[in-house]
């Protein structure tokens, strides 16, 4: 068990489509498990509570991504850290940057729940959030936010176990969680008849147990420098400024990009609950579309990190050319399959036929264009890797906020019509792929081997 563990922590040696897939299936896995959480409280509260119910849980992955990505991105920026560090085996820095990652956790999940509570039930009336779905969303974000630790700090886990190369001990704990998410899901929602309180809760006691069991681990990891110490946890300032620096520029990127989506979910609302609803349930057969691009767009900065760390310039080009070629092409063909399949797949979720037809309208607008969101994930991916987050923060920010905005904000004084917002995000992806892509042609790869 040891050794195979050995093989998967090392991205530095051996085949690199090998190397890459084998790292990436569990993260693809652990992806998949985490779009349960999500599918099981869209789908016991769609089959077992009201439409305006289901609205406001859907509705609100915006307004968490604003938050909790924003310390999940500089969570990035310390995996980043800590696989330029192991794969250099420096095992000094790499238990600093450890416990200095950790620390920042701890510190980000307390500024996380008093954000969330003071800040997310002032967004929502700002959204213009239908009377008659505010006080459904009220109600499942007082619980959410009152438990975002668990959330915060299984992303810090999570990531610290990815940056050596782990990816299987995550999938293992989300399993767990996942299914006992769905559990309490239908018992505190069908059973219980709690509502959006009872999926709230549900998802805070689940995330808590994945937490529990990351910890259980690292705390009695083999690797003395790789073991989680309580005593080592704590500030140190110049690992700390590594870590933000690496990852502030994708944290601020995940948080504006959220606001931005905001924008947009604000005008989805003025369509009323019907494409609240009809859009939610896209975005729950799109997250588990698209997750084979996710689990790509993760791998690659932790490959091409440790890669840069050992001196191995010419595999993480290499790799990273392999990364970006194979996630466009199975999200165009994954795009063509939802293309055709979307009435179908959208009832999994809502039954209301004039939900549906928002569904359909967008999804088929968005979907064949799956390959430019691909290229564009992991082009971030690949520069993460490389040390240059500032770059995925300026294009993402540029065009997935700023031109997204204007664009919905301004088509929508002349034709309002529902489709032009869905026409944002294919024509935002696309300027987006073309400025990453005259980027990585210029960078310099032997810099950014010496760069941390």
């Amino acid at each position: 068990m040891n050794t195979q563990l050995k093989k998967v922590q090392s991205l530095t040696s051996g085949s690199i489509p090998d190397s890459i897939l084998r790292f990436a299936l569990p993260l693809f896995l652990g992806q998949l498990l985490q779009q349960f959480y999500n599918m099981a409280d869209a789908w016991v509260i769609g089959n077992f509570a009201s439409n305006n119910a289901f609205a406001a849980v859907s509705s609100g992955g915006n307004l968490t991504f604003m938050i909790i990505g924003f310390f999940s991105g500089i969570g990035v920026g310390g995996g980043v850290v800590i696989s330029r560090y192991f794969g250099a085996q420096d095992k000094a820095n790499t238990q600093k940057a450890i416990h200095t990652d950790f620390f920042f956790g701890i510190a980000a999940s307390v500024i996380a729940t008093v954000a969330g509570l003071l800040i997310v039930p002032r967004m929502l009336v700002w959204m213009k959030t239908p009377e008659d779905v505010l006080p459904y969303s009220l109600q499942y974000f007082r619980v959410y936010f009152g438990g975002v630790t668990t959330i915060v700090l299984y992303n810090i886990c999570m990531s610290i176990m990815q940056a050596q190369g782990d990816s299987l001990r995550p999938l293992y704990y989300l399993g767990i969680s996942s299914a006992t998410n769905v559990v309490l899901d239908l018992l505190f929602v069908a059973v219980f008849h709690w509502d959006v309180t009872g999926a709230a809760v549900a998802t805070v006691i689940a995330q808590g147990l994945s937490v529990v069991l990351c910890l259980v681990r690292m705390l009695r990891e083999p690797e003395e420098h790789l073991r989680l110490n309580p005593r080592l946890i704590r500030w140190d300032k110049e690992m700390m400024s590594r870590i933000i620096r690496q990852g502030l520029p994708t944290g601020v990127q995940n948080a504006v990009i959220g606001l931005g989506n905001v924008v947009i979910q604000s005008n989805v609302n003025s369509f009323g609950a019907y494409a609240m609803s009809g859009l939610g349930a896209y975005s729950k057969v799109e997250g588990f579309a698209f997750l084979p691009v996710t689990a790509m767009s993760m791998t690659l900065p932790t490959f091409v990190s440790q890669n840069l760390g050992a001196g191995n310039i010419e595999r993480a080009k290499k790799g990273s050319l392999f990364g970006v070629l194979s996630a466009m092409i199975a999200a165009e063909i994954i795009g063509i399959i939802l293309y055709i399949s979307i009435p179908q797949l959208l009832k999994l979720f809502i039954s209301d036929p004039e939900a549906i037809v928002y569904g359909i309208i967008h999804a088929r607008i968005d979907t064949l264009f799956y390959c430019m969101l691909a290229l564009a994930h992991c082009a971030a991916g690949v520069l993460r890797g490389c040390g240059k987050s500032t770059v995925p923060m300026v294009v993402m920010l540029g065009c997935w906020c700023v031109l997204r905005s204007i664009y919905v904000t301004v088509i929508l004084q002349f034709i309002h019509e529902f489709r032009m917002i869905s026409w944002a995000y294919p024509l935002t992806w696309t300027v987006s792929c073309i400025l990453f892509v005259i980027y990585i042609f210029r960078l310099n790869w032997n810099r950014a081997a010496e760069r941390l």
